[in-house]
């Protein structure tokens, strides 16, 4: 099968030629633009403008991680997560993992080592993930946020693998964060 010549950003992109603003809200805005495709068509895109945000592997030294459980109205579920929030104006990523697991874990990290950024769902959110791996934990805390009510697990390396395959892991930035370390550690998810 010959290999198709990859297309440029130039060639790929659609050009916004009507922005249609629709909320604005506290953390997120909403638009419904239309768009030239490349090929000429007018399409609409529907945008959610969404702050950037954090999120913190926290790792002890017992081999276990400390997961959030709390309820998360959007999906009418309760999720085990890794600590996340949002990156407040003023703050770097860092400043926001130190601020959030202070609120959410009770912790500190000694060692914050970032891990990499990805976008939560890009295929309509503009929303950046910056994810971290934090260890050398002690005992440090701040209030919750009022809107807030969190509770920490704590969860061994060993039962990572069964709580994917059970499907318990169902928010995304937790199974990125517990497959960058399953694939640190050498553990494996089998059948």
């Amino acid at each position: 099968m010959p290999q198709e010549k990859l297309k440029t950003l130039e060639e790929l992109q659609e050009v916004c030629v009507k922005e249609n603003r629709i909320f604005e809200g506290r953390i997120l805005n909403l638009r419904s633009d239309d768009v030239r495709t490349p090929s000429g068509h007018i399409a609409k895109r529907e945008v959610a403008e969404h702050k950037s945000a954090v999120g913190m592997l926290a790792v002890t030294n017992r081999r276990t991680i400390l997961l959030v459980r709390q309820y998360r109205y959007a999906v009418n579920e309760i999720m085990l997560e890794v600590c996340a929030g949002l990156i407040e104006k003023g703050e770097d990523p860092a400043q926001a993992a130190e601020r959030e697991m202070q609120e959410e874990l009770g912790v500190k990290a000694k060692t914050l080592q970032r891990i990499g950024e990805f976008y939560a769902s890009p295929g309509f959110c503009t929303e950046i993930f910056t994810l971290f791996i934090a260890s050398d934990l002690e005992e440090s805390s701040l209030p919750q946020d009022e809107d807030e009510n969190v509770s920490v697990i704590e969860v061994s390396f060993d039962d990572i693998p069964l709580m994917i395959r059970e499907g318990k892991i169902r928010d995304s930035k937790t199974f990125a964060a517990l497959s960058w370390l399953m694939a640190k550690e050498g553990i494996r998810i089998d059948p």
